[in-house]
C-alpha cells in the first residue's frame, strides 16, 4: 500500500525574500565578538570603554549603590 503524493503547497514567501534573510542571518553568526569581560570571560559591548561585559558592570553599579547607602551611616 502506498501513500498518495501531496502536491506541494504554493510558496507564500518569494524565494529572493527569503535569500535575502538567508544571508543576514548567516552575517549575525560572522560578526568578530568583542573584547573578553576581564572578570568573567563575557563577551563586552563594542562601545564599551570599561573591560565589562553587562553583567559585571551591573553587579559594579549595583555594589556602588550600596556603599553609598552605607556611608552616611557609618558617619
Amino acid at each position: 500500500m502506498r501513500r498518495k503524493l501531496t502536491p506541494k503547497p504554493d510558496q507564500v514567501v518569494p524565494a529572493e525574500l527569503l535569500e535575502l534573510a538567508r544571508q543576514a542571518i548567516s552575517a549575525d553568526h560572522l560578526k568578530k565578538p568583542g573584547s573578553k569581560c576581564s572578570v568573567c570571560g563575557g563577551e563586552t559591548a563594542d562601545g564599551s570603554d570599561e573591560p565589562l561585559c553587562w553583567v559585571c558592570r551591573r553587579l559594579k553599579i549595583s555594589a556602588w549603590r550600596d556603599i553609598e547607602h552605607q556611608m552616611p551611616m557609618q558617619e
